[in-house]
């Protein structure tokens, strides 16, 4: 098993990566086009602004010939934060989530993670972490159990202005 890698705060030298990566998450997952341009300024207007988002970054420390090693991005995940009434908190969710191909099933979703939550358990005021998952997503629901994560009973609809 390869070394846990290591999770630091996205910054404004990944826009393009996480612009990237944001495509490819959408295609692989809801098979949908997304427009460069606008995924782009997405990006980089919630690196811009931590209230509005937060990204993380998983490297994995790969060796170079007759050097130390460099820190490969290998993952990504965004935070977004909602407001609960009920519970005078706020949840935070996990969106936008990528692990490069070469990466996957090697922990590196894991890694950030327990990351996000240990964050959240040392953030007073925060309630839990949520994130939704394809119906159809065996392999990504079965992870998020493994980790604690269970169904909330919630179907998601939503209304786009396009």
């Amino acid at each position: 098993m390869p070394p846990t890698p290591r999770i630091r705060d996205a910054v404004a030298a990944d826009l393009d990566l996480l612009a990237q990566w944001a495509q490819a998450m959408a295609w692989e997952t809801e098979h949908k086009r997304l427009d460069p341009a606008t995924v782009r300024a997405g990006v980089a207007a919630g690196l811009a602004d931590p209230a509005r988002a937060r990204y993380f970054v998983a490297m994995h420390d790969a060796p170079l010939a007759g050097h130390e090693s460099v820190g490969v991005a290998a993952g990504t995940l965004m935070l977004t934060r909602e407001w609960s009434d009920w519970r005078n908190g706020d949840w935070w969710w996990i969106q936008s989530v990528y692990v490069a191909p070469d990466y996957r099933r090697q922990g590196v979703f894991a890694a950030l993670y327990r990351h996000v939550e240990a964050q959240a358990r040392a953030t007073p005021g925060v309630v839990g972490l949520r994130l939704y998952v394809e119906r159809h997503n065996a392999a990504a629901q079965r992870t998020y159990a493994a980790l604690g994560m269970r169904d909330a009973g919630y179907a998601l609809y939503e209304q786009p202005f396009e």
